[in-house]
């Protein structure tokens, strides 16, 4: 694997970015300046399968080396998810936070952007919502994450990555390796991807005893009352819910459980952390939430880690159907179908190779990145 570098002079300062570069990708890295001192980074990753999806993230943070890593995140978990898509992904990074005016300014010059990209679709992500993306259609004619009114299938209201969660738990389930009713839950951020793990895990059975979000935690040896807690929060924090024992945010990682979800951001657990983590599963619900190390300690103290690639594959799934122009329904029938079935397929990746799951989800997504390249035009 090999380094590609930006090097440029910007208002007399050095501004440099570096991402990795192999026989995958990226096929394109592209800058962007916007208005009100903001920039862009889109990163269209592999393209093998069909042109691609990814979010659009938009915070004070994210940089090149970041949406670049998401990026590649996207073709493996599409072609994991065995989508007509490969992989891309974008960041647009703001000085402050934007006020409405100033957020569709920017997103929509952000559109106007990149309209010549038509390898790339884009959809919403931490940061940005339908709205933008309806911005985006209006501008270029392309985008997934939708309003209804548009032809969208709502992401947050289907609460499809969550669903997705939840279906790589009875997949597990169908393995003979968990049973759903009763297990203990915790879910580390409980926003659009956790609330709805929550929620569906718990309407299956399982006991959801603890749940976080960036203000701090909540625990309840009972099991928290999902529906009155989803309900209660608003603008509010978790750890303000009657209902429960106020606790320490960082707590939660070192409380026993059979299922722990962390739905937050990326690199929560780590080589430093892994430790504290008393659970026998842990599915995926944020992108790239658990560093290598950390995901290899884990499997070597016998804990099952279902990547992300394979366990939160249910938003983009969705995002697929709605591109196609499907509806909730078949959205919900190929979410849990594919999740399903790859869940499954790893597991037997793992016992008939030796591998570790992630590296099981990986030789799927290659195997068949690596068929859709020999029908590509190499002169």
């Amino acid at each position: 694997m090999t380094v590609g570098a930006f090097n440029e002079q910007v208002a007399g300062a050095e501004a440099t970015a570096f991402w990795p570069v192999d026989d995958l990708g990226p096929e394109k890295v592209v800058f962007l300046r916007l208005p009100l001192g903001c920039t862009a980074t889109v990163v269209v990753d592999n393209t093998a399968l069909g042109v691609g999806i990814g979010g659009t993230r938009m915070t004070t943070t994210v940089d090149a080396a970041e949406v670049a890593r998401l990026a590649r995140a996207m073709t493996i978990k599409n072609a994991a998810a065995a989508l007509p898509h490969g992989g891309a992904k974008s960041g647009i990074t703001i000085p402050r936070p934007l006020d409405v005016a100033e957020r569709e300014r920017v997103v929509r010059a952000f559109a106007v952007a990149i309209r010549g990209l038509t390898d790339y679709v884009p959809g919403p992500d931490m940061g940005t919502c339908e709205t933008d993306m309806a911005w985006v259609r209006d501008e270029i004619g392309r985008a997934i994450g939708l309003p209804a009114v548009l032809g969208g299938i709502p992401l947050d209201e289907l609460g499809a990555t969550g669903y997705g969660l939840a279906v790589t738990a009875e997949a597990l389930e169908e393995a003979g390796l968990l049973e759903v009713r009763g297990a203990r839950v915790i879910v580390q951020g409980f926003g659009a991807v956790g609330k709805h793990a929550a929620l569906q895990l718990a309407e299956r059975g399982a006991l959801v005893v603890g749940v976080s979000d960036v203000r701090g935690a909540i625990y309840q040896p009972d099991g928290l009352d999902l529906e009155a807690l989803a309900a209660f929060k608003g603008e509010q924090g978790v750890h303000e819910f009657p209902f429960g024992t106020e606790v320490p945010r960082d707590d939660l990682l070192t409380m026993e459980c059979d299922i722990f979800v962390p739905a937050a951001q990326a690199d929560v657990i780590t080589k430093q952390n892994v430790d504290t983590l008393h659970t026998r599963f842990v599915l995926q619900g944020a992108n790239l939430p658990i560093t290598p190390e950390a995901e290899h300690e884990l499997h070597q103290r016998g804990v099952l880690c279902i990547p992300d690639v394979i366990a939160n594959a249910g938003g983009v799934i969705c995002g697929a159907v709605e591109y196609a122009g499907g509806n909730r329904d078949q959205a919900s029938l190929a979410i849990s179908t594919k999740v399903r079935r790859n869940v499954l397929q790893v597991l037997e990746r793992m016992k008939a190779d030796g591998l570790e799951p992630r590296a099981a989800a990986l030789r799927m997504a290659h195997e068949r990145i690596a068929a859709a390249e020999g029908y590509r035009r190499r002169f």
